[in-house]
């Protein structure tokens, strides 16, 4: 039965959080209990040293070790000041380390799902289960330590002078003490579910953050200032009612306590006042060390007392921590993953079959081919799965049905970093890091001299508009690039792209945000770096595509066209339909064209 309680505790929360944690900081946190012995020791020394300084005082035949007391009492109090010190500086290294390696473990952890779990998970309640998480496992092991050890031998300690002193009176404080314990414990029924609204309440305050932030003209535009402010406003009052609730279940412990220690102090002066606390009158020191030793009791008995409301706080955090360490990885690597081997960049979907999360296929049973070192285009209206072929060929997605191959090569049994090394990407949705502009560049090609920077931001028509910023490629661009505008924050993706200089580029509306003249000039770049490449274009305004080597049309997740812009004109089919509806001026075109 106990080793079946033990393994349970084990695997429990709190278990795996010592395992992992206290025992990897077992130095720092044998430093800082041996410090907490320490201070126990020396406070209830202090308690006991009551006896010989009032004696000293009041009893003549005392007065000659004044001297050899005072020095004691200043050895004492030196010890304590010194070990407290030592305690408080090795938890909080302890206690920061903890921080540190959750966090990591989380973020690590965070980036080996794949795409498909961020869709699904908001990014506030990320943060909140990272940052409060974290916090919560230090906090939660810091109550522990400070709880079992410091506290826990200070009440020992200073209960043992009080029996030595006084063994009955000491019975009162022993009365004192379950009652306390008993009124505690009916809090910890309401404290977890109350953390739990609270950490959704304060999700919800970073959510409405971050969406002010990225939505902010949105928000002006369509004047929702009036919405925004009323959702934060509930979401903060929320997080104060809570807040309250918790004040008030952490606060009826002291009172309690404070109440409980009054009686024991009335009943002892009572008791003593009466002489019926022993056979023997006590002296006024040991009555003075046995009520120092009481009422220093009061605070780690406050403490203690406490400590199953901070504990059931912390568990709450805890609980979201490895919420998210043990879900299990959305996408995972083959154990049997092999590096992709050299080869030209060809790529195939055999019988794919795709859905996301469960939901009807966007792409059915679909067979293609990309040539290797040629440049294909996909086009067709939104929604019909274009963009979906991309996420199966940087393997964010696994296919429901079939595989995708990359120069024969199964990518699901490829290891992720050869995989992405080959592979480089332009989205629609362009993403810069709030950093420098050579640090937005540099970080796809850590190896990258300055030299070959500076050529890829001139290869895709960057270097002019960065050399005017007001720090040339030192400018630091903001959050997401903030401090650009849209054309210029797609000339720097394509330069990064071209940096990566992969065998394999994905382009989706990757000039979306050019002007003609832009589009022209970094289009012809294109060309002249890819002919080596090979290059898939996704595109909606077909004037970016019109010299492919080959169009596919994608319409209802299946290929229903492909050839060169000769054939698909002739063919007078789905692609001829797009091209007559985005230039309208079919007869002419077609007479130019054919």
């Amino acid at each position: 039965m106990i080793k079946r309680a033990w393994n349970k505790w084990r695997s429990g929360y709190m278990g795996r959080l010592v395992a992992d944690s206290f025992f990897a900081q077992g130095g720092l946190y044998a430093i800082a209990i041996v410090a907490m012995v320490a201070v126990a020791a020396t406070t209830a020394g202090s308690a006991y040293m009551m006896e010989y300084i009032v004696d000293a005082m009041t009893s003549p035949e005392m007065r000659d070790w004044a001297v050899v007391i005072a020095l004691g009492v200043v050895l004492l109090f030196l010890t304590k000041a010194i070990a407290s010190y030592i305690q408080a500086i090795y938890l909080a290294r302890a206690g920061n380390r903890i921080v540190a390696i959750q966090q990591e473990r989380v973020y690590r952890k965070l980036l080996r799902h794949g795409v498909s779990f961020f869709a699904t998970n908001e990014s506030a309640d990320l943060l909140m289960q990272t940052t409060n998480g974290a916090q919560a496992a230090r906090s939660l092991i810091d109550v522990l330590v400070t709880g079992y050890v410091r506290d826990a031998l200070t009440l020992v300690g200073l209960v043992i002078v009080m029996v030595y002193q006084q063994p009955v009176l000491s019975v009162m404080f022993f009365v004192v003490g379950p009652v306390a314990l008993y009124g505690v414990r009916q809090l910890l029924k309401s404290v977890r579910a109350i953390m739990q609204a609270e950490f959704k309440s304060l999700a919800e305050i970073i959510r409405v953050l971050q969406e002010t932030s990225a939505g902010i003209k949105v928000i002006k535009v369509f004047s929702l200032e009036d919405r925004m402010i009323t959702r934060m406003e509930t979401a903060i009052r929320k997080v104060e009612e809570r807040s309250n609730d918790i004040a008030k279940l952490q606060s009826i412990a002291s009172p309690l306590m404070e109440f409980l220690a009054g009686l024991a102090v009335a009943g002892v002066l009572v008791v003593s006042t009466l002489g019926i606390a022993g056979t023997e009158q006590p002296t006024a020191g040991q009555l003075m060390s046995f009520i120092t030793a009481l009422l220093m009791a009061y605070e780690p008995a406050k403490r203690l007392s406490r400590m199953r409301v901070q504990i059931e706080t912390a568990m709450v955090g805890v609980g979201l921590l490895f919420g998210i360490l043990d879900q299990e990885d959305t996408m995972q690597e083959s154990p049997e993953a092999r590096d992709l081997i050299e080869g030209p960049g060809r790529i195939d979907l055999r019988n794919v079959t795709f859905g996301y999360h469960g939901s009807l296929p966007v792409i059915e049973n679909m067979n293609l081919t990309f040539e290797a070192q040629k440049t294909t285009a996909l086009v067709g209206q939104s929604g019909g799965g274009k963009s979906t072929i991309f996420g199966l060929i940087m393997r964010f997605y696994d296919p429901d049905e079939g595989y995708v191959e990359i120069d024969g090569q199964d990518v699901s049994k490829v290891s992720y970093s050869s995989l992405r090394q080959k592979i480089s990407y332009v989205g629609q949705d362009t993403f810069l890091f709030s950093a420098s502009v050579k640090e937005n560049l540099r970080c796809v090609a850590p190896e990258a001299t300055d030299e070959e920077i500076t050529a890829a931001a001139r290869a895709a028509y960057a270097h002019d508009f960065i050399c005017e910023l007001p720090n040339g490629y030192d400018t630091h661009v903001g959050e997401n690039g903030t401090f650009l505008s849209g054309g210029q924050k797609q000339r720097i993706a394509i330069a990064r792209a071209i940096l990566r200089n992969a065998e394999i580029l994905l382009l989706d509306e990757a000039t979306s945000a050019l002007d003609a003249e832009s589009e022209a000039l970094v289009k012809e770049a294109l060309d002249r770096l890819t002919q080596r490449m090979t290059v898939i274009v996704i595109a909606h305004r077909l004037s970016t595509v019109l010299e492919a080597d080959k169009i596919m049309v994608v319409q209802d997740g299946t290929i229903v066209e492909e050839g060169d812009l000769d054939a698909l004109m002739k063919a007078d089919g789905h692609f001829r339909n797009l091209f007559d509806q985005q230039f309208k001026k079919r007869g002419k075109q077609a007479e130019t064209l054919e």
